[in-house]
């Protein structure tokens, strides 16, 4: 039976051997071909954690080389005594940036409610319990000043918790006169997040139980509960958000009153870490807590990261820090490499948000 011309250009194609991958390229579903930089960049952006998680990795192999010191157990109870206060301030910081704002007076909120611990329970007599709780309630109520500017007169998060920072930093330097409550007469409630057990030889405190359990409870917060998806959604799209019926402003409201609840326990955390109440101690800790959210892999425009990523980002400066003192850097170097990490992190998000339109 004569073929076809059809049946002919079909045998003629079969004929023709199958493109080889070219060298460096993956293959990956759907017969699509990446290069190995273009597949690590497309699971950094289905897993965010990989990134931070490599640079840790990276760190701790690179330092215990270094230094035999670094990767002992004290040593690491120590980095994470020393980021304790930072990372407690990045998981009111996350809520924040992950609706695409931002918040410059953390710090000076905690200061404030700290004082106001002080000055009610050594000067005023009140019971420690009831000043805690009313210094906590410090913190929410500046988280929900901070909520209304952004909502009820629809200033920039940026602006307004800059203008906030100054009031709210001016308020503690008022009540405390500028002086610090000095260890013997705080309250043994308020340096209990500081006192220490022993683990395999190794001193924690519960101040780091208590870090480690806030950032458990608000990542399966964000992660399993409609609140947090409301969170990713104003973040990642304010309009469409508001379009598919969330109620943008009640959200945005309810996040920055919990990052002040969060932050007026970190007041609490404060005191039990340095043994004091400061009108100082940690007034820089808002672009700390910063760099923790940044390196850990949040973007800063909304929308994209994980809560147990700005632990992450907290626990790797602490490393860096660490790590290039036991190796006889100076602080500047500390600092310069700090500042890599953030333009890096930066960086990275920028591309990840590119691959993902």
């Amino acid at each position: 039976m004569a073929r076809s011309a059809t049946d002919a250009r079909e045998d003629e194609r079969a004929s023709i051997p199958a493109p080889k991958s070219p060298r460096g390229l993956v293959e990956i579903d759907g017969g699509a071909r990446l290069t190995p930089i273009q597949w690590i960049e497309r699971r950094m952006l289905s897993r965010p954690l990989i990134g931070p998680i490599a640079v840790l990795v990276f760190a701790l192999i690179v330092f215990s080389i270094v230094s035999p010191n670094f990767g002992t157990l004290q040593n690491f109870s120590l980095i994470l005594q020393q980021v304790q206060v930072i990372a407690m301030l990045g998981i009111a910081q996350t809520l924040i940036i992950l609706t695409a704002g931002i918040d410059l007076s953390v710090a000076a909120v905690m200061l404030l409610a700290q004082v106001v611990m002080g000055k009610l329970a050594v000067a005023m007599g009140l019971p420690p319990e009831l000043a805690l709780v009313l210094g906590i309630l410090v913190g929410v109520a500046c988280g929900a000043i901070n909520g209304l500017i952004v909502t009820k007169l629809n200033i920039p998060p940026f602006i307004a918790t800059l203008g906030t920072l100054s009031i709210f930093y001016a308020l503690n330097i008022f009540l405390s006169g500028g002086e610090s409550v000095p260890y013997a007469d705080v309250p043994g409630l308020f340096n209990w997040l500081g006192t220490g057990f022993q683990v395999l030889g190794t001193t924690f405190t519960f101040g780091q139980v208590l870090t480690i359990l806030m950032f458990l409870v608000f990542a399966y917060i964000l992660r399993s509960t409609a609140w947090g998806t409301h969170i990713y959604a104003v973040g990642d799209n304010l309009e469409a958000a508001r379009l598919s019926g969330i109620r943008v402003n009640r959200v945005l409201m309810s996040v920055y009153i919990v990052a002040g609840l969060i932050i007026g326990v970190t007041a609490w955390l404060l005191i039990g870490r340095i043994g004091s109440i400061s009108p100082t101690a940690g007034a820089s800790y808002n672009l700390a807590s910063i760099t923790a959210v940044v390196i850990g892999g949040t973007s800063l425009f909304g929308g994209r990261g994980r809560i147990m990523g700005t632990l992450l980002g907290a626990v790797i400066v602490g490393v860096f820090s660490s790590g290039l003192s036991l190796a006889g850097f100076d602080n500047l170097w500390q600092e310069f490499t700090i500042g890599i990490l953030i333009i890096g992190a930066v960086a990275v998000d920028q591309r990840l948000r590119k691959i993902g339109r």
